[in-house]
């Protein structure tokens, strides 16, 4: 799991099927110090996260399975949480 914070949306005009009404989310991985480290990642979102959001990041593939109730996404970074300021 990794903190990271929302810059911003993604759309695509072509989706694999299991990101069907999903909204995929710009987001970077934060340090201890809430810095942003390496580079932006994209991450599925079904829990309402926004810009400036901090989010619970996880690249669990079992979850993310049964989340998108597909065994084969080539998604790999989903939101768990958003956390409270």
């Amino acid at each position: 799991m990794q903190i990271a914070r929302i810059h911003g949306h993604a759309t695509a005009t072509v989706r694999h099927r299991s990101l069907v009404g999903t909204r995929i989310l710009a987001c970077q991985m934060l340090d201890a110090q809430d810095e942003g480290v390496g580079d932006p990642v994209l991450a599925v979102d079904k829990l309402g996260a926004g810009v400036g959001d901090r989010v619970i990041l996880t690249s669990d593939g079992k979850g993310l399975c049964e989340l998108l109730d597909d065994e084969n996404s080539p998604v790999r970074w989903w939101t768990m949480g958003i956390v409270d300021e």
